[in-house]
């Protein structure tokens, strides 16, 4: 397999799992910002699918076999449903890449009730925006003398 392909999928992968290293890794390996925009997006979109077909499966199986008692109302939770309450679907979608991951928001919009189809079509729309503007501002940052002789 040639290395281009396996350093595509390494962003791919990661992307999947945590949205800001797609652009970062990809911009650091000299890709074009199309390129990185697509295979991020691409890699992010991948686990909402999965996981936005897979989320109440999942919750039910983590449910069943927790044994241990947690908190309800902790910290993390309480701002989750403020973020919910006040901004809805379209709110946690637009939080995802940058404060969860693609796998976390997904399984936030699944626990809420959200269908399928709005958890596809929102989280698409916020894995666009923040890909284009994590590129941009990442490709930006690189060509600044200092941070280009580091990757050199």
């Amino acid at each position: 397999m040639n290395d281009s392909l396996i350093t595509l999928f390494g962003i791919y992968f990661l992307s999947y799992f945590k949205f800001i290293a797609g652009p970062v890794l990809g911009h650091a390996a000299g890709y074009s910002s199309l390129k990185v925009i697509l295979i991020t997006v691409a890699g992010m979109m991948s686990s909402v699918i999965i996981f936005a077909n897979l989320g109440r499966k999942i919750k039910a199986f983590i449910t069943l076999k927790s044994t241990k008692k947690r908190v309800v109302f902790s910290k993390k939770n309480r701002r989750i449903v403020q973020i919910w309450k006040k901004y809805g679907e379209i709110g946690i979608a637009f939080l995802t890449p940058l404060l969860l991951t693609p796998i976390g928001g997904t399984l936030i919009l699944v626990s809420f009730g959200t269908k399928k189809r709005k958890i596809i079509f929102h989280m698409l729309w916020s894995a666009i925006l923040w890909a284009i503007f994590f590129s941009l501002s990442i490709e930006k940052i690189i060509s600044i003398p200092f941070f280009k002789s580091l990757l050199t």
